[in-house]
């Protein structure tokens, strides 16, 4: 006997999952919801499997040193995310997300969003996120979300399973309650399949945002909403006190429409407790019915509108509108994960770049750092992502997912830098020298500060190399040092960095603050707020090196000689790794000079 259930669906045109789709005997999200009679016909997470019998890639990286790519799948089959693979693969070089791989067996993954096609349409090709901008932990994993720091964006067009016309729909994220803004739009879910603007109820997706769709607006949000195409809304055509927003680090939020009459919006937080419904009731007016295309965007509108940011941990689509009971089950099943970790992103091992007058290298006006964008100085501002530099193993310097450019690659005095998509070329790269300038080696010129003119919003230059003020720019953010055999040079345990831990070899990670450090002009390597230190002072070979306070002593002291080594003046031993031992936590020591691979370590 069919169901009632079954009937209304069928009566609707609903597309139920295929034969051969995953059994829905589990309890993560897509079996939960399967087994409801509303299955995922859309699900993505960069952090773990949303079927328990899932075990395929999660997402797509491609380095941009030589524009290979690579899939980062899981640890064990309905599992999290193996991020080693990520991290082995993008070390010491900047990766970006270049595919959301889609769970359900509709198969509607999401690549990098196009430019639109509209006439006069503003909006143009959208980058890919930085893969390793937002690290966080769950299930007890080191694991990475999708971080949307504006002209970020993916899409799917042509999808299969995806509600149209009416049908009934379900859509749940889980995204940061802190990385967030008013900007149009963090959406994800149905949206048109042309990258236009086509008009009221083409669209039907969730918004997470600090914009009041409806004043008055109870709090500061953010707020979750639908986007249902000009109209963002937190409730029914007026204002809705009843939906009170959520700025937890992580956020659950819910949208259900039934296409015909009415909608929901559920939201919670992602690390403990229930969903709070805001509301239950009648489609705002001109969207019953509703008109959705079936394409599927995260993080940008509909139209391609991308000034919004926004942290993206994982989120579904359903077939079918899914029952209260479904969600309460999920929102148990997402809290059990244990997410934790800061979620606005562009944190560690990101540091300032301090320049003339005290001032900070930063990028011109909002957090969006698209292709283009002016790279100038301004006061300097904690909070500011766009002051936040990652200094990367290739010398290149990073910030909004992108990195410090020469425009047109330029090498002729006075040619401006912005900021540009990371590609690996000789523009890109930024030498540290001894008397605080940045050298690029392609032009022979250095980052200069025009007339040295510290007012806010002075775009740099590149300029002969003169060793004036208007040139010298302390680059706060650390680089990893390449070690034998690929791994990296360490602090042992967690990231604490108590006098005398133990500095070891490890594999590379990306995430690691402790691996991230800076060369200071004095010679010394410092990480978290201390220097590669010789054990008391010695100067006998086999002496092990540790962390210790910077004291400008003479063994914090390290030149890179030309084959690769890094020697300690005063001892006249170098770094070496005992015995060429590469496994984690081999301590190192000093030992003869011998130019061996036990004693290659490259600076960043």
């Amino acid at each position: 006997m069919i169901s009632v259930a079954a009937l209304a669906l069928i009566s609707i045109g609903v597309v139920v999952a295929p034969a051969g789709a995953q059994a829905a005997t589990g309890s993560e999200p897509c079996d939960i919801y399967g087994s409801a009679g509303t299955p995922c016909v859309a699900a993505y997470s960069t952090v773990r499997a949303l079927y328990s019998g899932y075990d395929g890639p999660l997402y797509q990286v491609k380095r941009t040193s030589d524009n290979t790519t690579t899939n980062v799948g899981l640890l064990s089959v309905g599992g999290y995310a193996n991020s080693g693979e990520q991290d082995l693969f993008c070390a010491h070089t900047t990766c970006v997300i270049t595919e959301l791989y889609d769970q359900s067996p509709q198969g509607n993954n999401l690549t990098i969003e196009g430019p639109g096609t509209a006439p006069g349409f503003s909006f143009g090709q959208d980058a890919g996120s930085n893969a390793s901008a937002l690290p966080v932990t769950a299930g007890g994993h080191q694991v990475y979300g999708l971080y949307i720091p504006g002209q970020t964006g993916y899409r799917n067009d042509s999808t299969t399973g995806v509600a149209v016309n009416g049908q009934p729909e379900g859509t749940y994220m889980v995204a940061s309650g802190t990385h967030v803004n008013s900007g149009c739009c963090f959406d994800f879910g149905n949206v048109e399949t042309n990258l236009r603007d086509n008009g009221g109820a083409h669209m039907d997706a969730l918004n997470l945002t600090t914009y009041c769709g409806s004043a008055p607006c109870t709090g500061s949000g953010p707020w979750v909403e639908a986007d249902m195409e000009n109209g963002q809304y937190l409730g029914g055509d007026g204002s809705n006190p009843n939906n009170t927003g959520n700025n937890s680090p992580f956020v659950t939020a819910v949208l259900k429409n039934n296409g015909q009459t009415t909608f929901e919006l559920e939201g919670g937080n992602a690390q403990s407790g229930g969903l709070t419904t805001y509301w239950d009731g009648s489609l705002p007016n001109g969207y019953a019915p509703m008109h959705q295309e079936g394409g599927i965007v995260l993080g940008t509108g509909g139209g391609g509108d991308n000034n919004a940011v926004g942290s993206f941990f994982e989120g579904v689509m359903t077939a079918g509108y899914p029952s209260d009971a479904a969600d309460a089950a999920v929102q148990a099943n997402i809290t059990s994960v244990g997410y934790s970790g800061a979620t606005g992103g562009g944190t560690a091992p990101a540091g300032t770049i301090t320049g003339p007058g005290g001032q900070c290298v930063d990028v011109n006006g909002p957090d969006n750092g698209n292709d283009g964008a002016v790279v100038d100085l301004y006061t300097c501002q904690s909070t500011a992502i766009d002051q936040h530099w990652t200094h990367n193993s290739d010398d290149s310097l990073s910030t909004l997912g992108r990195c410090l450019d020469i425009t047109g690659g330029g090498t002729a005095v006075g040619t401006k830098v912005e900021l540009w998509d990371c590609n690996g070329g000789g523009n890109q790269v930024w030498v540290q020298q001894s008397n605080g300038s940045l050298l690029n080696p392609q032009s022979g010129l250095c980052l200069d500060d025009p007339a040295d003119n510290s007012t806010n919003g002075t775009q740099l230059q590149i300029y002969t190399c003169n060793g004036t003020p208007a040139q010298v720019y302390s680059v706060n953010g650390g680089g990893m040092v390449d070690g034998p055999a690929g791994q990296c040079v360490d602090v042992n345990g967690g990231d604490s960095g108590t006098n005398g831990t133990v500095v070891d070899l490890y594999t590379c990670q990306s995430y690691a603050i402790d691996q991230h450090w800076y060369h200071n002009s004095s010679g010394s390597l410092e990480t978290l707020g201390r220097c590669l230190d010789i054990t008391g002072g010695g100067t006998a070979v086999g002496t092990k090196v540790e962390l210790w306070d910077c004291n400008g002593g003479g063994n914090q002291v390290w030149v890179q000689q030309s084959n690769g080594s890094l020697l300690n003046p005063q001892s006249g031993l170098c770094l070496d790794d005992p015995a060429d031992n590469t496994a984690n936590g081999t301590q190192l020591q000093i030992y003869t000079c011998n130019g061996t691979p036990a004693q290659q370590y490259a600076l960043s």
